[in-house]
C-alpha cells in the first residue's frame, strides 16, 4: 500500500487501565475509500481502541496510550472528540445521542445549524441570526438520500422507530463536510434485515466517494459481504489482519474465539445429567421479556437442572445481562418463571430473594456493595434483611438485635475461604481492590445459602489470579452444596471451563444451547445469529 493511498495507520498501540493491560502492540492500516471490519469478543479491546482513535476523554485522563496513529500520513493524538471531528473522523456509537423533541433535520445538523441574517443581527451581531430551516432541510435530505432510506426531515425523532434513529445518527456524521474516516459501532444491531442491507449498500456508496470506514459488527456475514479487509482482536492483541476475499464466517468465528479447551477442564466439572430434558428442573423460564436499557430480552426460553452450572453468554447488548436482572426484579419484566416447581412472581426483588434466589450483579460497585460499610456488614446484610440471620431474638422475636460476633465469624470464614486480602473484617469495602470486592459480593450471596445463584460477569475488571480464585470458588460452592448456579459472562472460555451447558443469547433470544466441549466455531456462529446452528443448539 502506498503512503499516498493510506488513510489510517496504527503502529504499536497499547493501553492499560490501573495496571490492567487491555491493548498490546496493535498494528493495522486502512486505505482511502475502503471498509475495514473490526471484530472480536467482548473484552477483546475494540471499544478501547476506538476510544483512543476518537480522542475520548477517558484515555487522556488515564495516562494516554502507547504507540502511534497516523491519519493521512500525519501523526495524531486527539485529546477530545471535538479534535477528532475537526480532523475528519466521525463515530456512530451504539447508544443514540438524539434529541427526541427535535426533527430529523434538526438532529442531523445539530451544532452545525445554518443561519441567515436578520434586521437585529445586522445591528447587534451574528448571535441574533435566525435558523435557515429551508437550507437545513435541503442538507438533511441530501444526507438521507446518500443513505438511500425514506426519512421525513420534518418528523420528530420521538415518533420514529429505532431503526430510523440509527440512520439519523449515521446521516449526521456523513453530513460533515470534512469527514474522511467513519467509525460505525454495531450500527446494524437495531436494524431489520432489510434496513441492514440498505445500510451496507450506503457504506459501499460512501467508500466509493473516498470515505474510509471502520465497521464493527457481531453479524459476521455482514463483515464478509461488506468489508474489504478484516482485523480480529483477541485478548487485546491483533491476531488477524487480511483481505476478506475468500474468508468465511466460520473462520472468523474461530479467530475470534481462539483456543479450544475441549476436554481440558472436563475433569473439574461435576457430572450432571443434562440429557433428560425433564429431569429435576429447578428453574424454567418461558417467554421472558425484560426492559433493561441496552440489554433488552425479547423472548427467552430455557430450563436449568438442579445442581448444574448453567452458562449464559453472548455479545454485548444482545440481552444476556437482562435475564438475571429481570428474574431477580431489578428490571421490569414479563413472562413466566417457575422456580422449584412454583410460579415466581416477577418484578419483586424481595420475593425473589425470599424464594431462595441470590444474585451477584455485574455492577458490583453500584448494586452489589455498600462501599462505605465494613466487609462483615456487606457479607451479612442481605441475609440479615431477608432471612433474619445474624440477629439475636428476644421476647419471642418481638425484639431483634444485631449479632456482631456471628457477623464477624461468618465474614472471617469467607475471608479465609476466598482469600480476601484485607486488614480485617472491619475494613471498608471501598478500600479493597476490584478482585477482592468481587469476592465480597460472592461471600454476600453464599451467606444466604441460596438454592440457585445468579452470578453476572463475575470476573469483569479483575486480574488473572483473582479470576481463577473466583471461578474456583463458584465451582467449589456448587460441588459442596449442590447449589445450582446460572453464570452470565462475556468471557466464553470462562463459561466453557466451568459450565455444564451454555446458552448463547443473540438479539434478545436464545440462539442455541451447547455443551462446553462443542467446537469453538459453533459458539461463534451462534453469536453471529446463524439460524441453522441455533436450531441444532436447541436440540442439545
Amino acid at each position: 500500500m502506498s503512503n499516498e493511498n493510506m488513510r489510517l495507520k496504527v503502529e504499536g498501540v497499547g493501553k492499560q487501565f490501573e495496571g490492567n493491560r487491555v491493548l498490546k502492540d496493535i498494528n493495522f492500516s486502512l486505505e482511502k475509500g475502503k471498509i475495514l471490519g473490526l471484530v472480536g469478543e467482548n473484552g477483546a479491546g475494540k471499544s478501547t481502541l476506538m476510544k483512543i482513535l476518537f480522542g475520548m476523554n477517558v484515555i487522556a485522563e488515564t495516562g494516554g496510550y502507547e504507540g502511534n496513529i497516523y491519519l493521512d500520513g500525519e501523526k495524531i493524538n486527539f485529546k477530545s472528540p471535538l479534535d477528532a471531528l475537526k480532523a475528519g473522523i466521525g463515530m456512530v456509537h451504539q447508544e443514540f445521542s438524539l434529541i427526541p423533541g427535535f426533527t430529523t433535520a434538526e438532529n442531523i445538523l445539530l451544532n452545525m445549524e445554518k443561519t441567515k441574517p436578520s434586521v437585529l443581527s445586522r445591528m447587534l451581531g451574528k448571535k441574533l441570526e435566525t435558523v435557515d430551516m429551508p437550507t437545513m432541510r435541503k442538507r438533511a435530505q441530501a444526507a438521507i438520500e446518500t443513505l438511500g432510506v425514506q426519512l421525513d426531515p420534518d418528523t420528530l425523532v420521538s415518533e420514529m422507530p429505532v431503526g430510523h434513529k440509527q440512520f439519523i445518527e449515521i446521516a449526521r456524521e456523513i453530513d460533515r463536510e470534512s469527514v474522511k474516516l467513519l467509525v460505525l459501532d454495531e450500527p446494524t444491531a437495531v436494524l431489520t434485515e432489510t434496513e441492514a442491507e440498505i445500510l451496507l449498500k450506503a457504506m459501499r456508496k460512501l467508500a466509493d466517494m473516498g470515505v474510509s470506514i471502520i465497521f464493527i459488527s457481531h453479524r459476521l456475514h455482514e463483515i464478509t459481504s461488506a468489508c474489504d479487509t478484516i482485523v480480529v482482536l483477541r485478548d487485546g492483541v491483533c491476531v488477524v489482519e487480511k483481505p476478506t476475499e475468500g474468508v468465511n464466517v466460520r473462520q472468523i468465528a474461530e479467530w475470534m474465539v481462539g483456543r479450544d479447551v475441549e476436554g481440558k477442564e472436563a475433569a473439574h466439572k461435576k457430572v450432571v445429567d443434562v440429557t433428560d430434558d425433564n429431569k429435576d428442573i429447578i428453574l424454567e423460564v418461558k417467554n421472558l421479556y425484560v426492559d433493561m436499557p441496552g440489554e433488552t430480552v425479547k423472548d427467552v426460553n430455557f430450563k436449568v437442572k438442579r445442581g448444574e452450572i448453567f452458562g449464559i453468554g453472548g455479545l454485548a447488548g444482545q440481552g444476556k445481562l437482562g435475564i438475571p436482572n429481570g428474574i431477580i426484579g431489578l428490571s421490569t419484566s414479563d413472562g413466566e418463571v417457575v422456580f422449584n416447581g412454583k410460579p415466581l412472581a416477577l418484578n419483586s426483588t424481595l420475593n425473589a430473594l425470599k424464594s431462595g434466589l441470590a444474585f451477584v450483579s455485574e455492577d458490583r460497585r453500584g448494586v452489589g456493595l455498600l462501599l462505605d460499610e465494613p466487609i462483615d456488614w456487606n457479607i451479612a446484610f442481605n441475609a440479615m434483611q431477608v432471612q433474619d440471620k445474624f440477629l439475636k431474638k428476644y421476647l419471642g422475636g418481638l425484639i431483634k438485635w444485631r449479632d456482631d460476633k456471628a457477623m464477624k465469624d461468618c465474614a472471617q470464614e469467607y475471608i479465609d475461604a476466598l482469600e480476601i486480602r484485607c486488614t480485617s473484617s472491619k475494613q471498608k469495602t471501598r478500600l479493597l481492590s476490584g478482585g477482592n470486592q468481587q469476592k465480597v459480593c460472592l461471600a454476600k450471596a453464599f451467606a444466604m445459602e441460596p438454592s440457585l445463584l445468579f452470578v453476572s460477569e463475575p470476573t469483569r475488571g479483575i486480574d488473572v489470579g483473582a479470576k481463577r480464585l473466583v471461578l474456583d470458588a463458584l465451582r467449589r460452592y456448587n460441588e459442596e452444596n449442590n447449589t445450582t448456579i446460572v453464570m452470565i459472562s462475556s468471557e466464553l472460555e470462562e463459561l466453557r471451563s466451568i459450565c455444564n451447558r451454555i446458552a448463547i443469547i443473540t438479539e434478545g433470544k436464545v440462539a442455541g444451547i451447547l455443551p462446553p466441549g462443542a467446537e469453538a466455531a459453533d459458539f461463534g456462529m451462534l453469536m453471529a445469529g446463524d439460524i441453522q446452528s441455533s436450531k441444532e443448539g436447541e436440540e442439545q
